[in-house]
C-alpha cells in the first residue's frame, strides 16, 4: 500500500507545478489608443472593458477587431460606444454620483438587453 502512495503523492505534486510559461511577467500592456467615450487611464480601462463583457457575456472580439484594438472597423464598437453615453447620461441624472445603469442592468449576460421578465417570472406567485 506503501508503495502506492508515493508515486502517487510525487503525481500529484508534479501536477501542480506551475506551467513553465506562468512565471513568466506578462508583457506591459499598451497605452490604450482611440479612445473617444471613455477617458479613463489604462488602470481603470480594463476593469470596466471585463464589466462590458460580463454584461454582455461576450468577449473583447464581439467589439474590437482582434489583435487591433483601436481599429474602429467593427461596427459594433460605435454601437458600444453610444450605449455607453447612453448610460452616462442616464447616471448623471442621479443626484448621488454613483452608478445606478450599467450594461449588465438590461443586457444580463447577453448580447440582446432585456425587455420583460422570462414567463414564468411574470406570473404571479399564490398567496399562502
Amino acid at each position: 500500500m506503501h508503495r502506492l502512495i508515493v508515486p502517487f503523492m510525487l503525481v500529484a505534486a508534479w501536477a501542480q507545478e506551475p506551467a513553465p510559461d506562468a512565471n513568466k511577467p506578462h508583457p506591459p500592456m499598451p497605452e490604450p489608443k482611440n479612445l473617444k467615450v471613455l477617458k479613463v487611464s489604462h488602470n481603470e480601462l480594463m476593469p470596466i472593458m471585463r464589466a462590458f463583457c460580463a454584461g454582455l457575456g461576450v468577449r473583447c472580439d464581439h467589439c474590437h477587431v482582434k489583435d487591433d484594438f483601436a481599429s474602429d472597423d467593427n461596427p459594433r464598437k460605435e454601437i458600444a460606444r453610444n450605449m455607453i453615453v447612453m448610460a452616462q447620461q442616464v447616471n448623471s441624472n442621479f443626484p448621488d454620483g454613483k452608478m445606478h445603469v450599467t450594461c449588465y442592468t438590461c443586457h444580463r449576460g447577453e448580447t440582446e438587453p432585456k425587455t420583460q421578465p422570462p414567463a414564468k417570472a411574470a406570473e404571479p406567485k399564490p398567496h399562502t
